[in-house]
């Protein structure tokens, strides 16, 4: 969906231009507006007042499939404070995500969520962790109603703003369809994974050799940026990442 969209910086300036307007009336905190299509989660389209780069690692690196505010809002539909008791994997603590977020001190936070129609997760997080923001946690509570049609608001502008670029005669622009996380190889190989197989079993299955098996399930490991295969399985199942296999 977000293929070609998602790097227009007209339509993100005028996104972040917009948001920016209406948090100004906050003090201006920093904040990310993340949209993720749920059926393929590497679709992912950022707005975020932290640097380029900040969102370029994190789309790069598919940290969203780790991010445990992602994770949690999957399966949440109302706000929530980051200090919270986030149900999340708990060895992800030593994962490549902290260390992003600490080097840009994204460590507390209020994140609102939306689930959309046509299966997407938008999110808007506002972060509480400046000197100048404090206080603020308490105002964002207040206003959690006002702050949440902001996040409606936006989300239907982003999505007014990328029908119509999809719609606007190009004959450069060609449309690619989104790419899968998984090779049909490595989607087989966690499909049998998820359902309880050793990497003996799974070669047995397969028709491929034990070593092979773990080759394939190190490149999981790598696409989705955890620490092991068990985090792998259980984002799997988790974010149903793992296409069914042919009858």
């Amino acid at each position: 969906m977000f293929s070609g969209f998602k790097s227009d910086r007209n339509t993100i300036d005028t996104l972040r231009d917009y948001i920016d307007r209406k948090l100004i009336a906050y003090n201006s905190p920093r904040y990310t507006y993340m949209v993720i299509n749920k059926k393929n989660p590497v679709d992912i389209f950022i707005v975020t007042s932290y640097p380029n780069e900040w969102a370029d690692f994190y789309i790069t690196n598919n940290y969203q499939h780790i991010d445990p505010v992602v994770l949690t809002a999957f399966r949440r539909f109302s706000p929530f404070s980051w200090d919270e008791n986030i149900t999340v994997l708990s060895d992800l603590k030593s994962s490549k995500i902290f260390a992003l977020s600490k080097k840009y001190n994204i460590v507390n936070g209020f994140t609102f969520v939306l689930h959309d129609n046509m299966n997407n997760l938008a999110m808007l997080s506002l972060i509480l962790d400046d000197e100048a923001q404090k206080g603020l946690e308490g105002r964002v509570i207040d206003d959690r109603e006002r702050l949440q049609m902001l996040l409606i608001e936006t989300h239907e502008k982003m999505l007014t703003l990328s029908q119509k670029k999809n719609h606007q005669p190009d004959r450069k622009r060609v449309e690619t369809p989104a790419k899968d996380i998984f090779s049909p190889r490595e989607n087989e190989v966690l499909h049998w994974a998820s359902m309880g197989k050793t990497y003996h079993e799974v070669a047995l299955i397969v028709g491929i050799t034990p070593r092979t098996v773990k080759y394939h399930m190190g490149n999981v490991v790598k696409k989705l940026g955890v620490i092991n295969a068990k985090q792998a399985i259980r984002l799997g199942v988790e974010l149903e990442l793992i296409k069914s296999l042919p009858q």
